[in-house]
């Protein structure tokens, strides 16, 4: 799979974590690679679930600097899909020093687009520019 293939799967993923306990994301997990359209080899099922793992670790801390960083707004009140984006590329922004900051706002920006509402790609660009503005 390609970068961009990985990481969708991981969007996929840590959508769910909105509608299970995050107690219940192994066996989530599990499921999710049963199903045909998210078939994926070994290295990529562990690369997959090693991402997923870190992001889930880091959450609290994610959706602290977000709700830091989103004026009017709050990880409660914002759409499950811009939300799930955003924690995806926040951890790469905050957390992963193997993704470029440009990358993961890029590729944040194409999930907002594929899976959200017409606004989604705006919003979330919006608010990824506020964690680069501060790094500055």
């Amino acid at each position: 799979m390609t970068r961009r293939e990985l990481r969708e799967q991981i969007f996929k993923l840590l959508f769910r974590v909105e509608f299970n306990n995050r107690e219940e994301m192994p066996e989530q997990t599990e499921f999710f690679f049963e199903e045909e359209e998210n078939q994926a080899d070994v290295a990529d099922t562990a690369y997959i679930t090693d991402k997923l793992n870190r992001i889930l670790e880091k959450l609290t801390e994610i959706d602290a600097a977000l709700n830091e960083k989103v004026e009017g707004w709050d990880t409660g009140r914002m759409g499950k899909v811009d939300l799930t984006v955003l924690r995806l590329a926040v951890y790469e922004i905050l957390f992963d020093e193997e993704i470029p900051i440009g990358v993961a706002i890029n590729e944040a920006v194409e999930l907002a687009k594929k899976f959200g509402q017409d606004s989604s790609s705006a919003f979330v660009n919006g608010v990824l520019a506020k964690f680069v503005q501060e790094d500055k």
